[in-house]
């Protein structure tokens, strides 16, 4: 059976991995993969400190794993130096890097580099970072008109951070949202909580209004 391993990553102790996990772990199953690790992170995934993707390398280092299973690209990362750089580092060691999210992975069945893969990788890092930025600015420039207006600005309910962190951190859970997508289902495909995806859409509701 081949090694895997299994990466995955949220942004707060609110949000679920078992979701991500189950439907991995489906993959690997079907596939005849087996899982040596499962890695979990709770990070943002902007930030250069990454103890799960170092922890994923030295499993690829050693030689313990053939592929990586994340479940999209997003939760590599969403800062595009740091999704290239691990891509080029299990590029480097032959590991293949399988997403789920599209089902597609970096290396063919005969080993060698998918060149389909890689475009689709880089157009992916770069989407999940400009959706980050967008959502961010877009966000400010909303709660700057509602100071301007005079309005009384709060933490949405049940969140721990502003509004602009907290629908950038689940820019997927948005982008769902926004294609009408309903909160059972958005919280089905994106495998976060159906709390986390009901605290995002009260979010996006207020900053809508302002």
């Amino acid at each position: 059976m081949i090694p895997v391993a299994i990466l995955v990553r949220v942004s707060t102790a609110k949000q679920e991995t078992d979701r991500q996990i189950a439907e991995l772990e489906a993959v690997a199953c079907a596939k005849g993969w087996q899982v040596v690790e499962v890695v979990r992170e709770q990070v943002s995934g902007n930030s250069r400190q990454r103890a799960g993707l170092d922890r994923v390398l030295l499993l690829a280092d050693s030689g313990e794993i053939s592929k990586v299973l994340v479940h999209e690209v997003s939760r590599v990362a969403r800062r595009n130096s740091v999704a290239h750089s691990f891509l080029d580092r299990l590029d480097d060691l032959g590991v293949s890097l399988y997403w789920h999210s599209q089902g597609i992975e970096t290396r063919l069945a005969n080993g060698k580099r998918n060149p389909a893969a890689g475009i689709m990788f880089a157009l992916l890092a770069e989407m999940a970072r400009a959706e980050r930025e967008t959502l961010i600015e877009r966000t400010k420039s909303g709660l700057a008109e509602a100071r301007r207006r005079g309005r009384t600005l709060g933490r949405p309910v049940g969140s721990t951070m502003d509004t602009a962190d907290l629908l950038a951190k689940h820019s997927d859970v948005v982008k769902l949202l926004r294609a009408g997508q309903s909160i059972r289902h958005t919280a089905k495909i994106s495998g976060k909580a159906k709390g986390t995806v009901e605290t995002v859409k009260r979010s996006l509701d207020e900053t809508s209004r302002r």
